[in-house]
């Protein structure tokens, strides 16, 4: 899906110049003027040339920068949710150990699925949103009410350590560059281009029409990589959905703690959870 993504519009982008690279000149001959033209062919006070230096250095500053900036982000991504499933799975073990046979084993049990279900794997809400809900509907504060009421146990202290990773990773989810931000890049990278065609019309009045057909191939293989650069940087930038997002290993890592939950729930005896009325958390 991510390959489609990236090729789709960068393949678009390439012919849409290729087509209208040509045309492009030939207007900007009629408008501009070849005298005009002329004089920026020459460029005798260097004054396109700064301008393409400027702008092409403003534009890898914030392009480098922000692939650093994205790629950074995607690892601590990736260490938060390794670091939240490992506790995860420690809780489910000391859960079992310390509530198998109490009549709230299997409603524990169930708030733990609760969890993982609707709060660590949902990686497509916005981290605000999921840290916004109010403490009668969080599974974990459920979860310590029931095992860590009166003299806290040993549940109290994994509780406590899983709500630290889950705000570490609810802080490296959360996207810190704004969409503004990639509209300027996106904009620095049209007036990077679109002073090619201007440099192209003066020429092909002095070498002839045909050296058109060269400079459009050249001109569509660059706004291709361009576009295709910007769209690994925005690729980044998403949290989920794309082939550099922690999906894949995120469904590995949860399948399995899922199963053990099943498999958890399945080995209670009949009688065992028969006393699931507890009152409810204040």
């Amino acid at each position: 899906r991510t390959t489609s993504v990236l090729m789709a519009p960068c393949l678009a982008a390439g012919v849409v110049a290729y087509a209208t690279f040509g045309p492009l000149c030939q207007l900007l001959r009629h408008w501009v003027g070849l005298e005009a033209l002329d004089v920026l062919g020459n460029d005798q006070g260097q004054f396109l040339q700064n301008f393409l230096g400027v702008i092409g250095i403003l534009f890898s500053l914030l392009v480098g920068n922000t692939y650093s900036f994205c790629y950074n982000q995607q690892v601590m991504i990736y260490m938060a949710f390794f670091e939240e499933v490992s506790v995860a799975k420690a809780l489910l073990e000391q859960i079992s150990l310390v509530c198998r046979g109490r009549p709230y084993y299997e409603l524990v049990l169930r708030n733990v699925e609760d969890y993982v279900r609707d709060d660590l794997r949902r990686v497509d809400l916005p981290p605000a949103v999921v840290l916004s809900s109010k403490p009668k509907d969080d599974p974990l504060e459920q979860i310590m009410w029931m095992t860590s009421v009166g003299t806290p146990s040993v549940v109290y202290d994994t509780v406590k350590w899983l709500r630290q990773a889950r705000g570490q990773r609810l802080g490296a989810v959360q996207r810190k560059l704004p969409p503004l931000h990639f509209g300027l890049l996106f904009a620095l990278a049209a007036i990077e281009l679109s002073a090619f065609p201007l440099l192209s019309a003066g020429a092909a009045e002095v070498v002839g029409s045909n050296i058109l057909v060269v400079e459009s191939a050249m001109f569509a293989l660059m706004v291709s990589a361009v576009v295709l650069t910007l769209g690994v940087v925005l690729q980044l930038w998403r949290p989920s959905g794309n082939a550099y997002s922690v999906d894949s290993a995120l469904a590995v890592m949860l399948n399995g703690l899922q199963d053990e939950l099943r498999d958890r729930k399945l080995a209670i005896a009949p009688g065992d959870a028969t006393a699931t009325n507890l009152p409810a958390p204040p």
